[in-house]
């Protein structure tokens, strides 16, 4: 009797199963110093103790992403491992500040599935919980996923879920303590606050970086995404690997910072989209839309809701005139950050 496993196909999803997904994560130090390694990120508050201790946190937690790829890359081997494509997210709440020595573990319930036309493949929809060793929520999200099929038989019925077009400001998490009454913008990298950005104002955030193959290869065995198609170059009929979105996702935050630096910390994931494959070679620049700005009740703390665009060119149209993503645009991301009034 064999002890390995293909992974799960497309008819192996029922509405309503609950996956609990492997091997629990330890976060050190590690993962900080690794992630700034890979990506030109440099926000204060997940760089430096004091400065996080200034705006009333216990010690710097880890990036959020950190927490993202984290709490992403345990479901692959039971989400996405024969996935054509990652397609989309939606409601993502970040509930809590992740710190080095906290034990991160995931677990996935199926909303949603439906067979493609060509009868090969289907959506799959997975709502994913990220949680601490204390057993709190630190992480929910919602994402949908192009899955293989293990040959021509019976597809589970059709549900779509139906998710909200975006988080709420009101339903924004704001970290126990933070306080940025006192935020020093010198140390911060940049002058602007909440109320120096306008809602429909468009930021180039002008640096762009190449994409090598080793970069990106350490990035997916370092968030353990074990997905065919990121690793595996005979599982593709060009022969090559396809980046894991969420090394896009960490670039182009990451060179959001020149316009963006103190948009410090993300609470809330609205929509995202993978609009076209990025492979090694691919320059990768990005620029930010931005879509709303709120109040919260903690001192000296807004939010900015921004549409984060990653694209092999400059900043430019997002769309053709047929409404399909221009081919040079990889990644349509919307999100909240907090950022100091």
């Amino acid at each position: 009797m064999t002890k390995t496993t293909a992974g799960r196909f497309f008819e192996d999803y029922a509405v309503g199963d609950v996956i609990t997904h492997a091997v629990p994560r330890t976060i050190s130090g590690g993962e900080r110093a690794m992630y700034h390694a890979l990506y030109p990120a440099r926000g204060a508050l997940y760089s430096s103790d004091a400065f996080a201790q200034a705006c009333g946190l216990p010690k710097s937690p880890v990036d959020d992403l950190i927490t993202f790829h984290t709490v992403f890359g345990k479901t692959v081997p039971d989400v996405s491992l024969n996935a054509v494509a990652n397609l989309g997210y939606a409601d993502g709440r970040w509930l809590a500040p992740v710190y080095p020595g906290d034990t991160l573990t995931s677990q996935s319930q199926v909303i949603g599935v439906k067979q493609n036309s060509n009868g090969k493949s289907g959506v799959v929809w997975v709502r994913t919980t990220g949680r601490n060793q204390h057993g709190q929520d630190v992480l929910s999200y919602v994402r949908w996923v192009m899955v293989r099929k293990r040959g021509d038989g019976a597809a589970p019925a059709t549900v779509i879920p139906e998710l909200p077009g975006a988080v709420a400001a009101s339903d924004i998490v704001v970290p126990d303590g933070l306080s940025f009454a006192d935020y020093d913008f010198a140390l911060a990298g940049e002058p602007y606050r909440l109320g120096d950005y306008t809602v429909g104002e468009v930021i180039d955030h002008v640096d762009g970086v190449t994409i090598e193959e080793a970069e990106h290869m350490l990035a997916t065995r370092l968030w353990q995404n074990t997905a065919k198609v990121h690793f595996d170059a005979t599982n593709r009929p060009d022969g090559k690997r396809l980046i894991y979105g969420g090394h896009v996702i960490s670039l182009a935050r990451a060179l959001s910072f020149n316009g963006l630096a103190n948009a410090q910390m993300i609470v809330a994931l609205n929509a995202g989209a993978h609009a076209n494959p990025c492979f090694a070679g691919d320059t990768v620049r990005a620029w930010s839309e931005v879509l709303d700005v709120a109040e919260t009740d903690a001192p000296g703390v807004g939010a900015v809701r921004l549409r984060l665009v990653a694209t092999k060119a400059q900043a430019g149209p997002l769309r053709g005139a047929d409404g399909k993503y221009a081919p040079d645009v990889l990644l349509d991301l919307d999100y909240w950050a907090l950022m100091p009034t």
